[in-house]
């Protein structure tokens, strides 16, 4: 009974040394680094997670390598999909339905010229450029005669 429990604690001994593994495999810090509450973890928990660049100030190259470069004007349909549809889609705060020949018909009959200026400039419930506020005057107005084309 004693020979087999010296068996038995040599093994789990021997097991034991076997699968132990070096300081430098449990972690790459000293002994005095490795607690959540040491200088070293409290640091690294401190560190800013993110930065802000503000205009006119060199950020370095990464800010500007995320940056979208525009590949031109929009056509009508696609800035009419992208803003204007939330409104002219569904008649939100009375705004005509795209396609919607009645509602259109007396705001044609003032002519393109005066579509355009309330479209930029605002008119009744409708923001200015219908809050699209990265649209072009000119994109604006291909939305506009989009829209009237749709609307005959």
């Amino acid at each position: 009974m004693l020979t087999a429990s010296l068996v038995l604690v040599a093994t789990l001994f021997a097991a034991g040394s076997v699968a132990a593994k070096s300081a430098k495999e449990i972690s790459p810090y000293p002994l005095g680094e490795r607690s959540v509450f040491s200088e070293r973890a409290i640091a690294e928990r401190l560190q800013p997670v993110g930065s802000v660049c503000v205009e006119g100030e060199d950020c370095g190259s990464a800010a500007a390598a995320t940056e979208e470069v525009a590949s031109g004007p929009r056509s009508g349909e696609q800035v009419h999909q992208s803003a204007c549809s939330a409104c002219h889609a569904t008649g939100a705060a009375g705004a005509p339905k795209t396609g919607d020949a009645a509602a259109w018909g007396p705001r044609i009959a003032k002519g393109n010229a005066t579509l355009v200026k309330h479209a930029i400039e605002g008119f009744n419930a409708m923001p200015p450029k219908g809050m699209c506020m990265d649209c072009s005057d000119d994109e604006i107005k291909a939305a506009v005669e989009y829209m009237v084309e749709q609307s005959q």
